[in-house]
């Protein structure tokens, strides 16, 4: 297939090229820079010049492709709200370039979408619209392309990590470096599920292959890591005491990352390793912090 892979120069994008490559697919990556340009060719990926505002681009990129893989994402947390409402126009622009036609459209979303209930982990079966997570956003855009006959499907992602990022984690240290302490809310029992990155990489090839529409995956490879282990981690790293804080303390001490540091996020993957015949094989999240470099050198 000629797979049009928006977000190729990104963490996960950058990390699926091979796999596809490596599967036979014809990648048409998109950038907005120069920089990503050279990367790309140097990569073997045909370059799309674009970006998630100009959602022209977008539509001509979806056009010229068999399928499409949506995992650009604008992740300045502070603007998170704009952000999902940007990617909700992504969606529907590239779904429109889709219509009366069966190419599929693979977009991304988060793992808090399939909560049905506090303390049961998240599964591919639920979309809790009500999810107060504005990344809901993107699964309601999907949903309504996917009414309107786009085959559209979606992987949730957990914190995917290897050993320079951890999805929130990495903010994570970045408070604790410069508060001098590595803090988690009350006894610190609620939990992030995780995968690495080329066990993610690896299933949204699987899921572009699969091209079920409707489908929800669920790319965790961790059901659950408990938030005070990631905090010991993070401590003995950066060799920084650990304590347990508050939740009315979490604002002033997390910033924007307080409205997520609390949460309990568990998330079940067994339907997907069913369906896709999926192994996640690489790293646990707690083994990537301990082996990362803590010295601030990036």
């Amino acid at each position: 297939m000629r797979i049009f892979l928006t977000g190729a120069t990104g963490f996960i994008g950058s990390r699926i090229v091979p796999e596809l490559l490596a599967a036979g697919h014809h990648v048409l990556g998109m950038t907005r820079s120069d920089d990503g340009a050279r990367a790309l060719i140097a990569a073997g990926v045909e370059v799309h010049r674009g970006h998630l505002e100009d959602l022209d681009s977008l539509r001509s990129g979806a056009a010229k492709a068999d399928a499409v893989i949506h995992t650009a994402f604008d992740h300045d947390f502070s603007n998170f709200v704009a952000n999902c409402e940007k990617d909700r126009q992504a969606i529907k622009a590239m779904g429109s370039a889709l219509l009366g036609s069966s190419r599929s459209l693979l977009i991304t979303s988060g793992t808090g979408m399939g909560s049905s209930m506090p303390g049961k982990p998240a599964t591919e079966d639920v979309f809790n619209i009500e999810h107060p997570n504005p990344r809901s956003a993107s699964e309601v855009a999907g949903n309504e392309m996917l009414d309107a006959g786009v085959a559209v499907s979606v992987v949730r992602l957990p914190q995917v990590h290897d050993t320079v990022k951890q999805g929130l984690v990495s903010p994570l240290v970045e408070v604790a470096r410069a508060k001098g302490v590595s803090a988690y809310i009350g006894e610190g029992l609620n939990s992030w599920p995780a995968a690495h990155v080329l066990d993610v990489a690896r299933l949204y090839r699987l899921a572009i292959e699969k091209c079920e529409p409707g489908a929800r995956y669920h790319a965790v490879a961790e059901e659950g890591i408990q938030a005070r282990d990631i905090a010991q981690v993070i401590g003995a790293g950066l060799g920084v005491p650990v304590k347990s804080i508050s939740p009315s303390e979490a604002g002033d001490h997390f910033g924007w990352l307080g409205a997520f540091v609390g949460l309990d996020l568990l998330a079940s993957s067994a339907w997907t390793r069913q369906v896709l015949d999926w192994h996640p094989s690489g790293p646990s999240l707690l083994d990537d912090l301990k082996r990362m470099d803590y010295s601030g050198a990036r």
